[in-house]
């Protein structure tokens, strides 16, 4: 028997973190979690230079055109092959006490890929034995995949791993399979699906907990929030300094084909990136809190002079064509008439992980000073 637990009787999630998960798994057939398309459906990804090289637009909104940029994709480990401290014992997100013998073949699986992500970055990349579809960055793309249809678990594939951890939140489901896992004697490990700016630092070291090197944890928190003070100062740098000239911006999450279009507000963690790349974030002012769905009133409300997107959901609308066209009240907001839309991939962009430093970066230089991407 590998683990000991008390497990929690009801999942419990945070009201905006569930309706993400459930928007997502609801798009998964248009949405595969690969590596960004461009905004017309080809593979015109680009990439931003350093925000400390770029000389900003003098005016913010004198420019026109889509954009979908990448985030930084190079994983840096804090340490080499760190020695695990184990067995732990932990209570987990859920109330959940568990405890963890041997972390020596790991799954570390969510919607975002964030989770697999920050394994890697601790060091601990040859621990994982399968990933998530959202997992795609170099050295961790070639494990076997364990979703299906785009994130559906898929329990046959998980137990064929023979994992001794799985680490997870409540983004993916069935949430039967995650049942089935522990059922098995395999430690589950459940962490907050919440994922904003606030929590990037709790995140990374539930992992590292989990793990057994919670200092490895600490010194990857430690530099990730650097990286974030880094780039938001650099930020400041760019964007206006007068509130009044901040581009007013919302967040669509689009899955045209399934004819899904909501428009993020406060809470959703788009409120928070808005925010940290120097934007005004409209939700607040006309109240959208939460994640609703996307209305006529609310488009004319809210007259946002930049869009971001997942580039998943834009392709899947056609475009930045074929959005406006299905959403005509966008085609006559200053975002629609000038096509200001900056998109990313869907695994980075609210991944809030280790790489959230870089995901800021792109945007802001798209956002700023779109010329100088490449």
């Amino acid at each position: 028997m590998r683990v000991s637990s008390t497990p929690a009787r009801v999942p419990v999630l945070p009201l905006v973190a569930a309706l993400l998960a459930a928007l997502l798994l609801a798009g998964c057939g248009v949405s595969t979690g690969e590596r960004a398309v461009g905004a017309e459906g080809t593979s015109d990804v680009r990439t931003a230079p350093p925000l400390a090289d770029v000389r900003p637009l003098t005016d913010v909104r004198d420019w026109e055109g889509e954009a979908v940029v990448a985030a930084q994709d190079e994983v840096d480990p804090v340490a080499d092959s760190p020695e695990q401290q184990l067995p732990v014992t932990l209570t987990d997100a859920q109330g959940t006490k568990v405890t963890v013998e041997d972390a020596s073949r790991v799954l570390a699986l969510d919607v975002h890929g964030t989770l697999a992500r920050t394994v890697a970055e601790l060091g601990l990349a040859d621990v994982l034995v399968g990933r998530d579809v959202s997992t795609q960055v170099e050295g961790l793309d070639d494990l076997p995949l364990v979703t299906q249809d785009g994130h559906d678990l898929v329990a046959e594939a998980i137990l064929g791993l023979d994992p001794t951890l799985l680490i997870t939140d409540t983004s993916l489901g069935p949430w039967d399979v995650v049942l089935q896992v522990r059922d098995a004697g395999i430690p589950v490990v459940v962490l907050e699906p919440e994922r904003t700016l606030d929590n990037v630092g709790s995140l990374v070291r539930g992992v590292a907990e989990a793990l057994g090197v919670p200092e490895e944890g600490a010194a990857l928190a430690q530099r990730t929030q650097r990286e974030i003070d880094d780039v938001t100062a650099e930020i400041a740098r760019v964007a206006p300094a007068d509130e009044g000239q901040w581009l007013r911006t919302v967040f669509l999450y689009v899955r045209g084909q399934s004819g899904v279009y909501y428009m993020f507000g406060e809470g959703s963690g788009a409120d928070s990136l808005i925010e940290a790349i120097g934007g005004y974030d409209v939700a607040e002012e006309i109240g959208w809190n939460g994640m609703k769905p996307l209305t006529d009133e609310g488009l004319v409300s809210a007259q946002p002079d930049l869009v971001l997107m997942m580039s998943g959901g834009l392709d899947s609308a056609g475009g930045v064509d074929g959005l406006l066209e299905r959403l005509p009240a966008l085609a006559e907001t200053p975002a629609g008439r000038h096509r200001r839309f900056v998109a990313m991939d869907d695994a980075d962009i609210l991944g809030f992980g280790p790489a959230t430093a870089s995901v800021l970066e792109a945007l802001a230089v798209a956002a700023y000073a779109p010329g100088e991407l490449s």
